[in-house]
């Protein structure tokens, strides 16, 4: 077979099955083989290539950016490993200080500040773009920056800041971008490889882990989509019972007709009083076009809500309402919080 190639391509093939001492001995701190998009990843950046990693999620990433650590402590270099918030930063953190010792490991977000000098620094990518800024001594010797959920670059609000790290960041430091989302992959590398230099993209659509997708419907977790046959369609039970549900009456009040001033229900749990305050404004505006009739009624409704810190009347949109509410007594306290509230009452002309 070998006889077949020319001797560029044994040259290449020969060159990709030479062992690297780095992958080699990051292979062995590890309990499981790598899988091919990691080796591939691994290897470029021991060439000193940058790479962009494109895998589903739960496909190992994160492996590459930990190789990237690997290197950097081989090489006595400062490595940074960014995400983009908090709570997968103290994750990050963790996982390093366990293998690497607190020493060695720092962690730098918002509200924290964990030994800042150390060679592996953990933290949220807004602290990496001030330091670049700031020109800070903690980027002296610094060889590889790790930009985990790098698609955040998209981002309409934050994007900027992924952004200026990477147009940023000093030509000798080797980016690794990781991101599951990203879905211009090789547009996306082809940018970093103008911007900075040499970038290698590495694209996996094996989803080692399954994706499984549910809808909650009441207190049911039904699947969304029907796997039984070849074709992917949607669970035909889950669209009848939205069927049947949809076809269902509701609750909303009846609009009211000449004499007739429709039903008024709250059914609420854990709801603010401001909240039932515009309800109850809306439909006393609604009863200002009834019958003088339903008056009396009416009275006798706000005067029970008024008379339980229900209501407060600050203004009231027509002059009858107000003649008819005229003898209330004046109130100035208002619970802020009504844990439960079940009013419902009927007004006939």
């Amino acid at each position: 077979m070998d006889e077949e190639l020319s001797p560029a391509e044994r040259f290449a093939r020969s060159k990709q099955n030479k062992l690297n001492p780095s992958l080699e001995s990051f292979k062995k701190l590890l309990k499981f083989p790598l899988d091919e998009f990691q080796e591939k990843s691994c290897r470029a950046l021991a060439e000193g290539q940058g790479v962009l990693v494109a895998a589903p999620t739960g496909a190992g990433k994160t492996i590459i950016g930990e190789f990237a650590i690997h290197l950097a402590v081989e090489k006595d270099l400062k490595v940074f490993y960014t995400t983009p918030i908090k709570a997968l930063s103290n994750q990050k953190y963790s996982e390093l200080k366990a293998r690497y010792g607190s020493d060695k490991v720092g962690l730098l977000t918002g509200d924290t500040n964990i030994n800042a000098d150390a060679q592996i620094l953990v933290m949220t990518t807004e602290v990496l773009r001030n330091m670049i800024y700031a020109n800070s001594n903690s980027l002296i010797s610094l060889g590889f920056v790790v930009m985990d959920e790098v698609h955040y670059l998209a981002d309409r609000f934050r994007g900027a800041v992924w952004e200026e790290v990477i147009l940023h960041l000093p030509k000798d430091v080797l980016v690794v971008s990781l991101s599951a989302t990203v879905s211009n992959a090789e547009e996306f590398g082809a940018w970093l490889d103008e911007i900075r230099g040499g970038t290698t993209v590495i694209v996996s659509e094996v989803r080692p882990v399954p994706l499984n997708q549910h809808v909650l419907f009441g207190d049911e977790l039904i699947a969304l989509f029907d796997d039984s046959d070849k074709e992917l369609r949607v669970n035909v039970d889950l669209v009848q019972r939205h069927a049947n549900k949809m076809r269902q009456p509701t609750n909303r009040p009846i609009r009211g007709r000449r004499g007739h001033a429709g039903d008024f229900q709250i059914e609420t749990s854990d709801v603010s009083t401001r909240q039932v305050s515009q309800r109850l404004l809306s439909f006393l505006m609604r009863l200002t076009y009834f019958q003088q009739s339903s008056s009396s009624s009416l009275e006798q409704v706000v005067k029970q809500l008024f008379s339980k810190y229900l209501l407060l009347v600050f203004a009231l949109p027509s002059q009858r309402i107000s003649n008819s509410l005229g003898a209330l007594p004046k109130r100035s306290a208002v619970p802020l919080q009504m844990k439960t509230l079940r009013l419902s009452a009927t007004l006939n002309g």
